[in-house]
């Protein structure tokens, strides 16, 4: 017996081209109002001062990624998604706008904390980013950071926004939220040839892989520092543990 919905496509095949031509136009205008709009949302917020505290990567998802032929914004969900067991426990520090965490992490990760001192990029993440399996808090990690044992701890295009003093202890701080088998990963920057800052909110840009690596070999057994070079973006990603990671 056919069901209701197979009727209703089998009368309505004779018109699949012209639906495809309506839907595939409609498809290709709201491309294009919505590249122009997300433009114009990046230029309104990151030509005009003050600069805001974090990225909505919508942006990059709808505008910049076509305008700039640039996919590094999407390598460093993969990266740490990589180091991430099924149904795992996981921390992420400085979650910005959420982006990551709803569309890497949310499916491989049992539960995840995400945490960011800015009131605004929890609300954006709340509003935008809700999944069953995803907590926004607000936090600043310095002061803050959330108790328990986690798997994964990801800090992923934040950890330049601290000092050397900073990040020194922070590494303490993650190293005792992880389990003995525990993996740290992220992303992070290398500063400009001509010395400058890449963001007037960034407190200290890593100079090369080593540079990175001296901050995570003192409290990991197995670290793994490794980059990408774009024209515009020189990145470092890094895994650390004192079990397995990635590759190893």
């Amino acid at each position: 017996m056919i069901s209701t919905v197979e009727l209703i496509r089998r009368r309505l095949s004779f018109a699949k081209p012209l639906l495809e031509a309506i839907f595939s136009l409609e498809a290709r205008l709201s491309e294009r109002w919505t590249a122009a709009a997300h433009r114009r949302l990046f230029l309104a917020q990151w030509g005009l001062h003050p600069l805001p505290e974090f990225f909505e990567h919508k942006i990059g998802l709808y505008w910049s990624w076509e305008a700039t032929n640039a996919p590094h914004w999407v390598e460093r969900g993969i990266f740490s998604l990589l180091a991430m067991k099924p149904g795992c426990k996981a921390l992420e520090l400085c979650c910005g706008d959420g982006f990551n965490a709803h569309y890497f992490y949310r499916a491989r990760v049992g539960s995840m904390v995400s945490v960011d001192f800015d009131p605004k990029a929890i609300a954006y993440a709340n509003k935008h980013f809700r999944a069953p399996n995803i907590r926004y808090e607000l936090a600043d990690i310095r002061t803050n950071m959330p108790d328990g044992v986690f798997d994964n701890v990801v800090w992923d295009a934040a950890i330049e926004h601290f000092t050397e003093t900073e990040i020194t202890e922070l590494m303490s701080s993650i190293k005792r939220r992880l389990t003995p088998e525990g993996i740290l990963s992220g992303f992070t920057i290398v500063e400009r040839l001509d010395g400058k800052k890449s963001l007037s909110h960034h407190e200290y840009e890593f100079k090369s892989k080593d540079d990175l690596a001296r901050f995570l070999e003192p409290h990991f057994n197995n670290v793994n520092v490794f980059e990408t070079v774009y024209p515009d973006r020189h990145n470092l990603y890094f895994w650390a543990s004192d079990g397995a990671i990635p590759f190893r």
